[in-house]
């Protein structure tokens, strides 16, 4: 028990001299680092080595006022990343419970409590803190914004809904505008789920309102004009995702297809997807082309037109197709386009298609929210020979 104190002594008398250091003695910056990491290591030191009780009576016993409460939190930060929220816990809750905190740092260390509470998975609690800041001029925005994602992680549409309208009307930031049309697109959704027709296309058309490139708020127009029977129209809200984001296209045209197999007339796109495909080329929209062209003209034009196209845009998908076509086109299919299909599928089997251009997370299932980075419409069909 003396060794524990005697270090708890170093530790406060090098924590005391980093901070004279630092406020003191502005001008040698190169020391003060030098004594941030000194004190840093001793603490790790001490907070891996000694019991929780030690580390609380080490946290207690160092003073609390504007020189100290840097070090209070960069302790709390460095036990919240290390994945050892309670102890960051620990630290925080003491400094709010000091009656010599100084006021300016209060909105502060209720972030910081907050987010150790999330990194906990307490949510209740963070919750209670983050709406606690939602007024503040400094912290105020940033607590919002978690709250935000707090919501969305809790799938509470709603509540995300309504603090991301406030944020959108007082500041003009495109992300927040587009995380408010998706937010809105979650409601629409829910009203479909429900059968509630007019709100969801109530919802869909305010979410265009907030971001008229908004995909997703078209597809939902598009199954809502299909579940009224309203077969053309709905195809065409699905052509209109090529004018908002043509990276969407092979999303548009497979939603497309299906339609047009389903209730419609394949055939009669092929004029129309040519267009389409002159101008967003992809694996997807040139194999919707080609069955286009099978069914209006014959197998062997759209072989050709399969075959013409490879040239110029290679891809597996379409070498794969093109095999199986030819094949069928000569009235067999030989042991070598056997094996090359089932090679060729095999290659495809797990391979993502798509991918988020912010994180770089990857998966073989559309999320309009990437499950990594929060961000709402990032991840996106993957181009490249082995995909688009």
């Amino acid at each position: 028990m003396d060794m524990i104190w005697k270090w708890l002594l170093v530790t406060a008398a090098v924590a005391v001299g980093w901070a004279v250091g630092r406020y003191g003695r502005r001008g040698r910056s190169e020391e003060v680092i030098s004594d941030e990491d000194s004190v840093r290591d001793r603490l790790q030191f001490l907070f891996t080595n000694y019991s929780d009780q030690a580390v609380e009576n080490f946290v207690q016993s160092l003073a609390v006022n504007r020189d100290t409460v840097n070090l209070h939190l960069s302790i709390g930060t460095h036990f919240r990343d290390k994945g050892e929220s309670d102890r960051a816990i620990l630290i925080h809750q003491n400094l709010l419970a000091r009656p010599e905190l100084p006021a300016r740092y209060q909105p502060q260390v209720t972030f910081e409590l907050a987010s150790d509470y999330l990194k906990a998975g307490l949510l209740d609690r963070a919750e209670a803190l983050l709406h606690q800041l939602m007024g503040d001029r400094e912290y105020g925005q940033k607590a919002s914004r978690t709250l935000i994602e707090l919501y969305q992680q809790e799938k509470e549409w709603e509540n995300a809904a309504n603090i991301a309208r406030t944020l959108a009307r007082n500041e003009a930031d495109p992300a927040m505008t587009k995380t408010l049309a998706y937010l809105t697109c979650e409601l629409s959704e829910e009203a479909l789920a429900r059968d509630d027709r007019w709100a969801a296309q109530k919802l869909a058309k305010e979410a265009l309102n907030y971001d008229r490139e908004c995909v997703r708020a078209t597809f939902i127009l598009s199954k809502l004009q299909l579940r009224q029977g309203n077969f053309r129209d709905a195809g065409n809200q699905c052509l209109k995702a090529f004018d908002q984001n043509p990276e969407f296209g092979p999303e548009a045209v497979d939603r497309l297809m299906k339609l047009e197999r389903e209730h419609g007339n394949v055939g009669r796109l092929a004029k129309k997807l040519r267009k389409l495909y002159q101008q967003h080329p992809s694996t997807s929209l040139l194999l919707a082309l080609v069955e286009c062209v099978e069914r209006s003209s014959g197998r062997v034009a759209a072989i050709e037109l399969l075959r013409e196209e490879l040239e110029s845009h290679p891809s597996v998908r379409g070498l794969l197709r093109l095999v199986e076509m030819a094949g069928y086109e000569k009235g067999m299919a030989s042991d070598e386009g056997r094996l090359i299909s089932r090679i060729g599928h095999l290659l495809l089997a797990n391979r993502p298609i798509y991918q988020c251009v912010s994180c770089g997370f990857s998966g073989q299932q559309l999320h309009w929210l990437c499950p990594s980075c929060k961000q709402w419409e990032t991840i996106r069909p993957i181009q490249g020979v082995e995909a688009e």
